[in-house]
């Protein structure tokens, strides 16, 4: 039961305890890995849990995206229907990370050798942390750094603008105080937190279930014609959308992007229509707004 989980105190415990408490909602349709091969692979024992995996930051290209002689499926496959979360995010390996940014895209990893060819699903959210810099300290209020700006911009170009530009949500989190600890708890906990996702999840499944479409059950699911439809924009949030992604120059897949995020915070609110603030909110997470935002 929920009760006999300890509630966490790190950010990456709230996602496993989030995991945990969605646990029964998504067994029914399993976490199995199906496979399309022309060989013969032994696949590691699977249970029925929603899975949370954290690889070392000095994990290869074939643990994360899988391989090898006998080809067996990496961390982005085996977190299908789950999280993959990558601490330390510059501390992987270019090659490594750029792998993935095919499987973020297309839901699957195909592995092709000279006599098979195997592929894996990888539903994934993917959820990453990193320090600004390599001392950590890049913007800390009254620090000066002994490489200066260098530093952070060397630290975080080693993450590619490509697999940036697939995440949706970019957030800049301020160091905590010794002060900031003396506070008292946030008056919403993870429990909260789960009620609402829920809701905004039931939501989403009923409003693609009357479209006709059973098969999609989230909003980043959604593509095409089934995405225009629901992300109707009132006027004031067309004219922001619109000045808004010329100004940032997003890409196409980040105008999209954008979009479903916007549709699920109007969700979280109940909100039939996406408004001006859900739109200033979703574009307030790309990374082309907070690299305006932190100074250089």
């Amino acid at each position: 039961s929920a009760g006999s989980y300890e509630v966490p105190s790190s950010l990456m415990e709230h996602f496993k305890y989030l995991i945990f408490l969605f646990g029964s909602h998504v067994t029914q349709r399993g976490n199995n890995i199906p496979q399309k091969s022309t060989a013969q692979v032994t696949l590691p024992k699977l249970d029925r849990n929603r899975p949370f995996r954290a690889p070392h930051h000095s994990a290869s290209m074939p643990s994360l995206v899988g391989g090898g002689v006998k080809p067996r499926p990496g961390e982005v496959s085996l977190a299908h229907k789950g999280v993959l979360f990558l601490d330390e995010l510059p501390e992987f390996s270019a090659q490594a990370l750029d792998a993935l940014r095919q499987p973020l895209e297309c839901r699957e990893v195909s592995i092709a050798r000279a006599n098979h060819r195997i592929t894996w699903p990888c539903h994934i959210q993917l959820i990453a942390a990193m320090n600004p810099c390599k001392c950590g300290r890049a913007y800390d209020e009254g620090y000066v750094c002994a490489k200066g700006k260098h530093c952070a911009e060397h630290y975080q170009s080693r993450i590619s603008g490509p697999l940036l530009d697939r995440i949706d949500i970019q957030i800049e989190v301020p160091a905590v105080s010794a002060s900031d600890l003396m506070l008292p708890q946030a008056k919403e906990g993870s429990s909260d937190v789960r009620e609402r996702v829920q809701n905004a999840r039931l939501l989403q499944e009923k409003r693609f279930t009357a479209m006709g479409l059973p098969h999609i059950r989230t909003n980043s699911e959604c593509n095409g014609k089934a995405l225009e439809e629901i992300t109707s924009l009132d006027k004031a949030a067309k004219m922001l959308f619109f000045d808004a992604a010329n100004t940032l120059q997003l890409t196409a897949r980040g105008y999209y992007r954008s979009l479903r995020v916007a549709r699920t915070l109007a969700d979280l609110d109940q909100q039939a229509y996406i408004s001006k603030i859900h739109i200033a909110e979703a574009l307030s997470y790309r990374r082309e707004s907070l690299r305006e935002r932190i100074p250089g």
